[in-house]
């Protein structure tokens, strides 16, 4: 047994009288003196410790055998992901700049019995010394959420007792190693979240007792191999690589299959729908192709399907039939045509369905076209060699732009007529940089990249310019009876278009200090930011008729959403109103589809777009809608006219963490209703411990949401709601990540719906 009665100094007499046990003991110490006294072994500042029988916890655990530590486990409280970490110490997030990783490494060899060593956030730094190795008894290797980094040491190659290897979230930068196949026992091997290169490790391939490989959130490329040998495989997770080979086949027995966010290419392959242990199957994102197997959709086990954002195309089976337990389906923003098989459109069992985005005929509201995914498809090309030429023409253009630009300013010094002067002065400004930072060259002809294509976004016509006659008539000259209300900037009207179609118009004052073209630009921009769930800006209008000479009034024409906006169906004021859990969660999925596409859709991307539950409109089919959204780039320049770049770069300054941020209230208001808009930040600190229990739930959650969420549901959605409110912008979650968890949590909801709804049945027949 591990006794220690000599932590602190004492008179010498009792120090030399002292059992201290073993160098075991003297080796903790040590090693707690290395990691800088964190708060989870406080305890072992106790006087009488024994470390062999320290009752463990989450945060530490110490076991022993034969009066040796065989398990060593410390969780610390340094878990925080830098955006930029350079192989240095970083104040409160690291250990101190004295920290040496080679003698600690060196300390902890000396447990010479270790089978399980866990070291989690830690604020551990430096490259991982090779001598880890000697460690040759490990069975368990964890060292995640650090800040490792260099090359995963070769002489891990050496541990051939290692059944688990995790080096999740660390700062590893070198090629993805290959020498694996000597650790003939690993089970588990996840090296997520690293910066790691180079292709997919083949000498895994020669480990039969691998069990879940997750290597997402690298730089891995290339392809991959056929994986169908490792027969005892549960879990592939490779998600947000840059991996561009076809899908390989799989093993039997794989329950998790994550390859999301890749450039995978050509046809679902039909060996896919012979995997009878499939649970969770996400290929969205992707360059995927042709008509996904029917047999997919009836697997016995398969729950979760996500194959959005791909090149999907033809037309489903329409005698296809759907598994009891397939609880959520994504097949948006493909290619498909055609029909909808009933099992997809009968959605009474709880059946989560997502199929906007492609040219289906059904739902002809959120679909493209017929033409559209026509020309898509026979536009799309699979090899390198059509890459190569879309790269080619890129290029080209930037180069004819460069030089129409050129062109431009020289003819603008040469000639002097007034004409000549705007056109050229416009050519100018486009050049230049504008308040917020974004060339209006960029905003004006801002296209949209791969990841909105894969959307199913395509770019609008220029912004359509109104006249003041038409919106007068349209609100009966901005009556007060048509006032809707005040929204971030400007007052709201409700008009009604000579076609007959209802508008949204915002009336805002403009200086006449300000350049109208540039302001022009932007609206230009703005008109091209087309998605499901934003609230279209349709066009403007201009006035220059007011009275008071040094201003203009901008009218911003926008479709105009019927069924007010998300708050109000959260009110406990207003039961009949309120929203259903799975409601809410369709709402809160299609917002954060919309956010992530502002954010990475479109270049530039928009941030800090007034992420509030009273900007959330629904429309008559409930479908969200953000309105508000990039106003920070039309508000600098109406606010700030003669700023020349010193003003918050809101719509280029890369805020991404503050709508992260902003969206863990809309989060937090879903789950606990408006009352939590009123205090935010305060409200949140204080309720958030109730979070950790189902009696603390009880009194904070909504009785909407408790009344009609499982628990697993709602436990997913406070886990995520609490990462995107974190204090530290840098812990917070990216979109992806949100919507992937919000994805999952309503799956998880229907099958919980569609189990007590079996139940039911079941009990009423009997």
């Amino acid at each position: 047994m591990l006794q220690c009665h000599c932590l602190f100094p004492l008179p010498k007499p009792f120090h030399e009288s002292a059992d201290c046990g073993s160098a075991q003991t003297q080796v903790l110490l040590q090693l707690r003196k290395h990691l800088e006294y964190p708060a989870s072994l406080d305890i072992w500042g106790n006087y009488n410790v024994d470390f062999c029988n320290l009752s463990s916890s989450a945060y530490m655990s110490v076991k022993c055998q034969d009066n040796s530590v065989t398990e060593l486990k410390i969780m610390g409280d340094k878990s925080v992901k830098v955006n930029s970490f350079n192989g240095f110490a970083i104040p409160n997030q690291t250990l101190s700049a004295s920290f040496s990783i080679d003698s600690f490494v060196t300390t902890l060899t000396r447990l010479t019995n270790l089978r399980v060593l866990s070291l989690v956030s830690l604020g551990i730094w430096g490259p991982l010394p090779d001598k880890i190795h000697r460690l040759s008894f490990l069975e368990v290797l964890d060292l995640s959420s650090n800040f490792l980094f260099d090359s995963v040491p070769e002489k891990i190659s050496t541990m051939v007792k290692l059944q688990t290897l995790k080096l999740d979230d660390n700062y590893f930068n070198s090629s993805m190693p290959d020498w694996f196949n000597s650790l003939s026992n690993l089970n588990v091997l996840s090296l997520k979240s690293n910066r790691l290169k180079g292709s997919f490790p083949s000498s895994l391939c020669r480990i039969k007792t691998l069990t879940d490989i997750s290597l997402s959130h690298n730089e891995l490329s290339g392809g991959l191999p056929n994986l169908s040998g490792f027969t005892g495989l549960h879990v592939l997770n490779l998600r947000e690589n840059h991996l561009d080979s076809e899908l390989p086949l799989m093993p039997k027995g794989v329950v998790t299959v994550l390859l999301s966010q890749n450039e995978f290419s050509g046809q679902i392959p039909k060996q896919f729908g012979e995997l009878g242990q499939l649970q969770h199957l996400d290929l969205s994102s992707n360059h995927l192709s042709g008509i996904p197997p029917s047999t997919l959709f009836v697997l016995s086990n398969l729950s979760y399907l996500n194959l959005a954002s791909n090149m999907l195309s033809g037309s489903l089976p329409d005698e296809l039939s759907c598994s009891s337990k397939l609880g959520f389906i994504d097949i948006s923003s493909n290619k498909l045509n055609g029909g909808l098989p009933s099992c997809l459109v009968n959605t009474s069992d709880g059946r989560v369905v997502k199929y906007g985005g492609n040219c289906l005929s059904i739902d002809s509201q959120h679909q493209h076209r017929r033409s559209y995914c026509k020309e898509s498809s026979t536009g799309w090309k699979k090899s390198r060699t059509g890459k190569i030429v879309a790269v080619g023409a890129i290029i080209i253009g930037l180069v004819l732009v460069l030089a129409l630009s050129v062109f431009g300013v020289l003819y603008c010094r040469r000639y002097h007529s007034r004409k000549t002067t705007e056109q050229c002065l416009l050519a100018k400004i486009r050049q230049d940089n504008s308040t917020t930072g974004i060339s209006s060259e960029l905003l004006a002809n801002a296209r949209l990249i791969s990841q909105s294509m894969k959307l199913g976004t395509h770019t609008n016509p220029i912004c359509r310019l109104f006249s003041i006659e038409e919106l007068k008539e349209a609100t009966k000259d901005f009556h007060t009876s048509l006032f809707i209300g005040e929204g971030s900037i400007g007052k709201l009207y409700k008009g009604k278009l000579e076609n007959g179609s209802y508008v949204a118009i915002r009336s805002l004052p403009l200086s006449k200090k300000y350049l109208i073209q540039n302001l022009k630009a932007r609206l230009d921009f703005l008109s091209k930011l087309h998605h499901p769930n934003l609230v279209a800006l349709l066009g403007h209008c201009i006035d220059s008729s007011e009275d008071d000479s040094s201003t203009h009034k901008v009218h911003l024409v926008y479709e105009y959403v019927p069924n007010g906006n998300y708050r109000a169906h959260l009110s406990e004021f207003s039961p009949d109103k309120a929203l259903k859990w799975s409601d809410r969660l369709a709402v809160l999925i299609g917002v954060a589809k919309a956010v992530d596409f502002l954010h990475s859709g479109v270049i530039p991307g928009c941030f800090n777009n007034q992420l509030r539950t009273n900007n959330i409109l629904l429309d008559e089919h409930h479908i969200p809608k953000l309105s508000d959204y990039g106003m920070s780039i039309i508000r600098e320049e109406i606010e700030k006219p003669e700023a020349k770049g010193d003003g918050p770069k809101s719509c280029h300054g890369r805020k991404l963490d503050a709508d992260v941020y902003n969206f863990g209230f809309i989060l937090f208001e879903s789950l606990v209703g408006p009352i939590a808009n009123d205090k935010r930040d305060a409200f949140f600190l204080n309720e958030k411990a109730s979070f950790d229990s189902q009696d603390g739930r009880k009194k904070i959650v909504d009785p909407v949401v408790l009344s009609t969420c499982s628990q697993e549901s709602l436990s997913i959605a406070v886990s995520i709601t609490t990462k995107c409110i974190s204090p530290e912008p840098s812990s917070r979650p990216s979109f992806e990540d949100v919507l992937w968890n919000l994805n999952y949590a309503a799956q998880v909801q229907a099958t919980a719906e569609a189990e007590q709804k079996s139940d039911s049945t079941s009990i009423s027949l009997s």
